[in-house]
């Protein structure tokens, strides 16, 4: 089970930083990938459209510095998330620049792309296809994908309900290509965890709201320290896909998180600065179950050092 080779050789951990809508800024990327793990955003978050270039041309610039100042602890490479739905009007635009600047790799979301698979691929980069279940995974696949993120029960934002044993499983039964695995991964042990289940990287995000670069409002930072896994709803009431969010946050826009209605599906909407996405990740925020293990606000650094001592404590402990 191989790690990416766009990646071997060039982890402090086998952790990816999953992308965080709204809040994975360069800041939070560069502090990531020189910590020495993924750094990753969404393509969406750079807004309005052309603010992407500026972000593109940000990391890849102070990466490039770092390495050279640096050679014994060069960056890790970088991530871009793109949204594969219908109403992403500005993912052709987005790819293109992907491919200007070659971005090492891309996480695709919702739907799986031959087209920007293929390109992608045509200037050496991977990509990494999330997927919540084992018919998905097969159709990225398939389709092209090098790669699957397994989006298992317990992760932050938009979550399958599989147990991570469950759908990892099923997945190594018939592809034995590169497979990250998300969902309540917050600390070194769940890290190497996701590996002794047969995943190659662990993919994790709530725990880097939590971090001194976020994009996150202060409130919110507090609240995922402040909460534990008892904190965590599941619904689809706010963008028409099912997925994990903070409790407080939903009781303090004045709604009843125990008895929210169900969404339409047909009513998912990515578009960039709608009104209904602003509100719900303005205001409702999303976060994973394994939260309990955050318990304070800290530098980027100082959590991957953290997980770095977990991981290889629980290394030592099996050994």
């Amino acid at each position: 089970m191989p790690i990416p080779t766009v990646l071997q050789g060039k982890l402090r951990l086998p952790l990816i930083a999953s992308p965080l809508f709204i809040i994975s800024n360069p800041e939070l990327v560069i502090a990531q990938c020189k910590a020495g793990i993924v750094g990753s955003f969404p393509s969406l978050n750079a807004r309005p459209e052309s603010l992407l270039d500026e972000w593109l041309h940000q990391i890849t610039e102070e990466l490039a510095a770092w390495d050279k100042a640096n050679p014994d602890t060069p960056s890790a490479p970088f991530a871009v998330n793109q949204i594969v739905h219908k109403t992403n009007n500005r993912l052709d635009h987005d790819v293109a620049l992907c491919e200007k600047y070659k971005v090492p790799l891309i996480i695709t979301s919702l739907a799986a792309n031959t087209d920007i698979f293929s390109t992608v691929q045509s200037y050496g980069g991977i990509v990494m296809h999330d997927v919540i279940n084992n018919r998905f995974a097969r159709k990225a696949i398939e389709k092209g994908a090098d790669g699957l993120i397994a989006v298992a029960a317990g992760a932050g934002g938009h979550a399958g309900t599989l147990s991570p044993f469950a759908l990892v499983q099923e997945i190594r039964e018939w592809f034995d290509g590169p497979l990250a695995l998300s969902g309540s991964i917050a600390n070194g042990n769940a890290i190497l965890a996701a590996q002794a289940c047969g995943a190659d990287l662990a993919y994790v995000g709530s725990s880097f709201i939590a971090t001194d670069e976020a994009n996150a409002d202060e409130r919110y930072k507090q609240m995922i320290a402040d909460s534990s896994a008892e904190d965590i709803v599941y619904s689809n009431l706010f963008t028409g896909v099912h997925g994990n969010y903070l409790r407080p946050s939903i009781v303090s826009a004045g709604m009843d998180p125990d008895n929210l209605p169900v969404s339409d599906p047909s009513k998912m909407s990515f578009k960039s600065g709608g009104d209904q996405e602003a509100k719900v990740w303005r205001d409702i925020w999303g976060c994973g179950q394994g939260i309990g293990a955050i318990k304070e606000i800290v530098p980027t650094a100082t959590l991957v050092a953290r997980f770095e001592a977990e991981y290889q404590a629980a290394r030592a402990r099996i050994a």
